[in-house]
């Protein structure tokens, strides 16, 4: 991807979050719409960065049995719904996103492993 950091810690490009109220001060269902578009922007941006993870596992693990990790993801789905219940999330629907999204992580790492080897 282009303007990227070669770190999480460095500067990101300007989005449209920064712009946006906090939900608190809408005052109008403009504000309501811009915040959510900002945010949706925002949930995209992540998740190009978490399959970045994705391709970058499927590039450092050695055997495609290490893709698929059950104890893993319940690890991860578990943080997921304790970060819910922290900040107020509907845990249900956070465990059944988190499950989804992990399910489609190990697709997608599955893919590049086996694309990386087949250009070997």
């Amino acid at each position: 991807m282009k303007n990227e950091p070669d770190k999480i810690s460095g500067e990101q490009p300007h989005n449209a979050l920064d712009d946006a109220l906090i939900p608190d001060k809408c005052e109008n269902m403009r504000d309501v719409r811009a915040g959510v578009d900002a945010v949706d922007q925002q949930i995209i941006a992540l998740l190009s960065q978490r399959f970045g993870y994705m391709r970058a596992a499927a590039r450092i693990k050695p055997e495609r049995s290490a893709v698929r990790d059950e104890a893993r993801k319940a690890q991860v789905i578990d943080n997921a719904k304790k970060a819910a219940w922290e900040s107020n999330v509907p845990i249900g629907f956070v465990s059944e996103f988190w499950d989804q999204l992990v399910e489609t992580s190990i697709s997608y790492e599955m893919e590049h492993w086996d694309n990386l080897r087949k250009q070997n």
